[in-house]
Formats: C-alpha cells, structure tokens, sequence
C-alpha cells in the first residue's frame, strides 16, 4: 500500500470510492439533479453559511478565480497579504482582472496580524486561511474584524482549501464573505471540483462577468439541481457521500485531523526538525531541512517505505518537506505514519 502524504490529493475515503464505482449518471436526469442539491446543502453545511454554496468543474485556482471575477469590478482595491504561495495566487489572479492590488508581503511561514489589514479605503480583502505551502494558519475572524472596522462597505473573501473539513469554519461568524475550497482536499476525494460559498451579503454583490465562470448563471442553474455546463457528477456522488459520512461527527473528525498533525510535529521536534510556520494549520506539517541534507534524500527515504511527500514551493523549494495526514487515516494508520517519519530519518541522520 502506497502511503499518500501530500497536502493534496489525498488519500480517498472509502465513502468516496464506493461513490465513484456507481454507474455514471446522466447529469440532466432526476437522480443527477437530487445528489446535486444533496451535495450543496451538506456543503452549506460544511462551510458553515446561511448563504448558498456553487459547485464548479474545476480546481481550488478555478473557484478562486470565479470569487474575484464576480465580486470586483477591475480598478476597484483590493488588499492581498502575500505569506506563502498560495495567497500569491490569490494577488496574481486579482492582477490578471484588473484589480488594484495593494500587496502585504510577508516571509514564508509569517502570518498577517490584524492591525497589518485595519487599513482604509479597500473595496476587499483576500486571504488564505490554511496557507499549505508552509503550513500556516491565519487568524481569520480577527483579520475580517479588523479589515471591516475600517472598510464596512468591504468584501473579504477566503481560500479555505486546506481548512474546510481539517479545522472549525464558518463564513458569516468568521465575517467572512465568500469562501473557495476544493475536492482533493479534506474532503478526501479526487480532485476535480472547486466550491464557491457565498454569503448573503456577498450574494447581493455578484456582478455577473466572464462566461464559464459566471456565477450569477452558475446559481440560477443550480437552484435545479444543475450546473450550467457538463458537471463532473461522479465527483459531485463522492461529495456528498464523504459529507454524509462525516459532518454528524464533525466535531470528532476535526479533533482527530488536529491530533494527527500534532502527532507529525512531535516527531519533527523530537528529531531535532525545525517547524516552518509560526501559527500551525492543522492540515499539513512543514519542517526545514536539516543542514546538509537535500530535498532528494528525504524524498527518498520515505519512497523505500512506500511513503509520497511534497517539498517545499516558490523561495521554500529545496529547503523544507511537507507531510500531511489531510486524508482518510485513522488514529493507528496515522501512529504506523509517525513510525515511518522517524524510521526514514534514522537513515537520513543515523546516530553518530
């Protein structure tokens, strides 16, 4: 058995397999249309929001996009804090449409404070609240607080990718307007589709633009329980299998995702590693390399046990490790993992 742990894809729940061996289901035909709206309303669920939720074909990058396409206008402002590679992605996608984009940058690993966003005359602030590519988590309320006590009008919007189903989430508490997530996250399914929540502050301000990404045609077409284009329906029946299964014992279910990350981190702190991220997301655990040793040799270690890890990206590539247990892996699947990391390590850094 091949050990999946990178922050994405991740290993599949056993929900979604048994989804995805069904029949394929025509996508304009009665069953099709009530597993899409069973899907949206346990990811309205999920995302925590009284607003609706929209199912798009496509990657997290695809339903970013989608959230500044139709919530900006370009030339409008837009604050973006740039702390790993991902918010990156957020301030070049507002670039691409126009956007008067005031970036924060921070060094990889940092997070943004409140104070940094308590800034005036912003239309929007766009944050990642689970910042995989150093394992950083932000503290989203209280930016979204802080960014609105000088901004009431303003918009945030948020990359919940690694946080939906990894740790507590919730769009209008969190003051929070609009959110994105993705498949192949902790959902714990293939990748494929992009999710689009949408409070209903943020549903007054959709401002119909572009054709596929068109988010104004997207809810009219799935208010029927459709998409307004071909829908990867297989992966919609895995959604909503996997949300089925877990969000009765959600409480649980984020409980053991954090312990098994804490798991991660002991043994990178009893190895001697040094953590990446100053605030520890729950979904995946970064480390430094240690001095002397290249990316190549950790990755190897772990491949002759059977283990698939992520290294570092953009100024972090060839300087850290990722592993994540974002996947479906219970308490003992997750302590044989935390015996592998330690197993590869003693021939990285055999006892002198």
């Amino acid at each position: 058995m091949e050990w999946l742990l990178t922050p994405g894809p991740v290993r599949l729940h056993p929900k979604a397999q048994e989804a995805l061996a069904r029949p394929q289901l025509h996508h304009r035909t009665e069953p099709a249309r009530a597993l899409f709206l069973k899907a949206r309303a346990l990811l309205r669920e999920a995302f925590g929001t009284e607003g609706e939720v929209l199912i798009l074909t496509g990657s997290g990058t695809l339903a970013m996009e989608a959230l500044v396409l139709n919530l900006f206008a370009p030339g409008e402002r837009v604050l973006v804090p740039v702390y790993g590679k991902f918010s990156e992605r957020f301030a070049e996608i507002a670039q691409a449409h126009g956007l008067a984009v005031e970036r924060l940058d921070y060094p990889y690993g940092a997070v943004p404070r409140p104070e940094d966003v308590a800034r005036e005359g912003f239309r929007g602030l766009l944050l990642v609240h689970s910042e995989t590519s150093t394992g950083a988590l932000v503290d989203l309320p209280a930016l979204a607080r802080a960014f609105k006590a000088a901004n009431p009008e303003g918009l945030v919007g948020a990359d919940m990718v690694t946080s939906l189903l990894v740790r507590p989430v919730a769009l209008e508490a969190f003051g929070v307007d609009a959110a994105v997530s993705g498949s192949q996250k902790g959902l714990m399914c293939p990748p494929g589709l992009g999710f689009v929540a949408l409070s209903p502050r943020a549903l007054e301000a959709l401002r119909p633009r572009g054709y596929y990404l068109d988010l104004s045609r997207e809810r009219k077409a799935q208010g029927e329980g459709e998409s307004a284009w071909t829908p990867a329906i297989g992966l919609v029946g895995a959604v909503a299998a996997v949300l089925e299964e877990v969000m009765p014992h959600l409480e649980a279910h984020l409980a053991l995702k954090a312990w098994q990350n804490d798991l991660l981190y002991g043994v990178g702190e009893e190895l001697g590693l040094k953590a990446v991220p100053a605030v520890r997301s729950p979904a995946v655990a970064a480390f430094y390399l240690p001095e002397g040793v290249p990316y190549r040799a950790v990755k190897e270690a772990f491949a002759q046990r059977g283990a698939v890890i992520a290294g570092g990206q953009g100024p972090l590539k060839g300087r850290i490790f990722r592993l994540s247990l974002m996947g479906h892996y219970d308490r003992y699947e997750a302590l044989g993992v935390a015996a592998l990391f330690k197993e590869a390590f003693a021939d990285i850094l055999p006892a002198s």
